[in-house]
């Protein structure tokens, strides 16, 4: 009796956690990307026009990326805006690339990351949307434990070096479909929002 009594709570736990990883499973298979990586899907929209040289992250396709803007920083860096997407989760994601043109390493980017309430380390979590018409500086959204959903980890940016980085904002309302994309040491660009 008692060996049979222990089988069962040995199945029962078999099938707890059977059930239990099962729903893991399922909550992982949704169709949506985190966003966290800062890394293009090969699979993202792609267009001609990338006159940085630049290429995409993880050089999985030879394609050239759209340029929507491109503005000079300190010290011979360069930053391209790639898109600007607002989702229909009701914020707007900044995707480019950022390049040291110049000679030297560039480790300037801790003036990137703004006032960030916990450290997430470098990041390019200083970076700030403005909406002109609407009169309104949207900045990085952040999770529940303050860290920024934007790329992180930018210690240094070596010579001819270039970093893929993405930032996302609350979205301004639909009726806004241009924005001011500023981030520390790099002059304002003014993009489209699309979608």
């Amino acid at each position: 009796m008692r060996i049979r009594h222990t089988v069962k709570v040995r199945g029962g736990a078999a099938t707890a956690v059977v059930a239990v990883l099962a729903l893991a499973l399922a909550g992982c298979g949704g169709g949506e990307k985190p966003k966290a990586t800062g890394v293009q899907s090969a699979s993202s929209p792609q267009s001609q026009g990338n006159s940085s040289g630049a290429t995409p992250a993880g050089g999985a396709s030879s394609a050239p990326l759209q340029v929507l803007a491109s503005v000079t920083g300190a010290d011979g860096m360069s930053l391209v805006i790639n898109s600007v997407q607002r989702d229909a989760g009701g914020f707007v994601t900044v995707n480019g690339q950022i390049k040291n043109g110049g000679t030297e390493s560039f480790a300037g980017t801790s003036a990137w990351r703004g006032i960030e309430l916990k450290g997430s380390g470098e990041s390019v979590a200083g970076a700030t949307l403005v909406d002109k018409a609407g009169k309104k500086r949207y900045y990085v959204l952040r999770d529940t434990e303050s860290r920024c959903l934007c790329t992180t980890g930018i210690s240094s940016v070596a010579p001819g070096q270039s970093v893929a980085f993405f930032a996302q904002f609350p979205a301004p309302p639909a009726s806004t479909t241009e924005v001011e994309f500023s981030l520390p040491t790099f002059a304002t660009a003014t993009v489209k929002i699309s979608g």
